[in-house]
């Protein structure tokens, strides 16, 4: 029994020391994000569906999202679907196809409900 507890109290100090964003529920599968609204050129907010929206923040400016038919074309950086942490994504983005501009990603957060009702409606996704 003792083992049992050690190893429980083991992984209750792993995932204290995970950062937000990789704490179990705080992760997505790619195929469960609908789509996306850029807030600026550091910035988009990502529908994940079932009311869940993250922030994404680029480490520099990516001017190419605040254009009106820009597409991301790639995203998952791990080949397993899952996001967690900023390192989980590969984000390019595609001007009317063609040549793609890449985005490093700096942050990665989950909204609150009330961060997500505080959005304005034209950031929204």
């Amino acid at each position: 029994m003792r083992g049992v507890l050690m190893a429980g109290a083991l992984a209750a100090v792993a995932a204290a020391a995970l950062p937000a964003a990789a704490q179990p529920g705080r992760c997505f599968y790619v195929n469960e994000w609908y789509g996306w609204k850029a807030a600026d050129d550091h910035t988009i907010y990502l529908n994940i569906g079932n009311n869940r929206v993250f922030r994404v923040d680029m480490a520099g400016a990516c001017p190419e999202l605040t254009l009106g038919d820009s597409r991301i074309v790639s995203i998952d950086r791990s080949g397993s679907g899952l996001v967690c942490t900023p390192l989980d994504l590969d984000i390019h983005v595609s001007q009317g196809g063609g040549i793609t501009s890449a985005c490093i990603v700096h942050g990665l957060s989950e909204l609150t409900p009330d961060q997500i009702a505080a959005l304005p409606k034209n950031v929204r996704p």
